[in-house]
């Protein structure tokens, strides 16, 4: 695949992306209320997270933040990143944000999928910190950043291990609830942070628990009609990295024996609803998802073309579509920017 992520592209979502986490309004809350004493503007109820249209959307717009800088380190966009964090990511702003998620009556807010991207979040600032080859005013500046975020990651991290241990059943919808994308992110953090680094025998043994067994994946019934994520192929770009090779061809043949119907991208009829547009996000997770899906097969083995092709379509399709309107800019660009990681780790594209 050609490269997704060049130079002017990250600029420019980084230039969005600063204008996306400063602006409060509008705002779609999963807020809670237990009484009139819990009303609030997004921005007191969230002095660092209350832009982005939602919680979860500003969590991974920061994260976006913080991968381009770390793999752009001299765009001229930099300083203002840096000013904005600066000016945010206050000690005082972390305690509200943290003292809102101690609340009993939000145990459950944001789970799984906002507490996956805090989670990465933290993993993503560690790992530009301690890179021996980044900018080492980036690094400290990361590592100023992290250890602000660090307590709102062990309260989160805590939570989702408690849940990947006790759950009983997955949720295979094709949006926030989905099980298999939260373990993916948090995967992805284990790998690069010691805080999180437990996390991965717990994402290893509830994937194993929740999927093992599965078979004849319902790929005619997909998608639906808000979807962003393919229940059938993100729960098989996880057990890509759970299983060894040998065991996930074997489980991949049972689970998806005709993946034709998930091959060709979803046409996206109205990017100015926020429900519809989430098809633009579908077409690109399931872009990476043909990437991994495809890295441990053998190199002879069919499905390889057969994923890639998928990939580069999917991505095609929807990738110049990112910044239509607000609706979808608000979240699609870091979706592109997790796309661009993926091609990294299974193709070995540039950085």
């Amino acid at each position: 695949m050609t490269d997704t992520l060049t130079t002017a592209t990250a600029a420019r979502f980084v230039r969005v992306g600063l204008d996306n986490v400063a602006r409060e309004y509008p705002n779609h809350p999963g807020h809670l209320l237990t009484g009139p004493h819990d009303l609030g503007s997004p921005r007191a109820l969230h002095p660092v997270f209350f832009g982005s249209y939602d919680w979860h959307s500003s969590v991974h717009q920061h994260w976006m933040l913080v991968r381009l800088l770390h793999r752009y380190p001299a765009l001229p966009e930099a300083d203002a990143i840096h000013a904005w964090f600066n000016a945010t990511w206050t000690p005082a702003n972390l305690e509200v944000e943290l003292a809102y998620l101690a609340d009993p009556s939000r145990t459950t807010f944001e789970r799984p999928y906002g507490w996956a991207w805090l989670v990465l979040l933290h993993a993503t600032l560690h790992h530009l910190a301690v890179d021996p080859a980044a900018d080492p005013r980036h690094a400290g500046a990361a590592a100023r950043w992290a250890t602000t975020l660090r307590p709102l990651q062990t309260q989160l991290a805590e939570r989702a291990a408690a849940w990947l241990s006790t759950t009983r059943l997955p949720n295979r919808v094709g949006a926030h609830p989905n099980s298999a994308f939260a373990c993916a992110l948090l995967l992805d953090a284990a790998a690069m942070d010691p805080a999180a680094a437990g996390l991965a025998p717990a994402v290893h043994g509830a994937a194993r628990r929740w999927y093992l067994d599965d078979r004849d994946a319902p790929v005619r019934f997909e998608p639906s009609s808000a979807d962003f994520l393919s229940p059938s192929l993100v729960e098989a770009a996880l057990l890509s990295r759970v299983l060894e090779p040998g065991e996930y061809a074997r489980w991949l043949d049972r689970f998806l024996a005709d993946p034709t119907p998930l091959t060709l991208p979803v046409e996206v009829e109205d990017r100015t609803d926020p429900q519809t547009v989430h098809l633009d996000g579908l077409n690109l997770s399931r872009a990476w998802c043909w990437l991994q899906i495809a890295a441990p097969l053998p190199h002879d083995d069919p499905r390889r073309p057969l994923a890639g092709a998928a990939a580069r379509i999917h991505r095609d399709t929807s990738l110049p579509h990112v910044l239509h309107d607000y609706v979808g800019a608000h979240w699609l660009p870091s979706f592109v920017v997790h796309l661009a990681d993926v091609e990294v780790a299974t193709t070995g594209a540039s950085r």
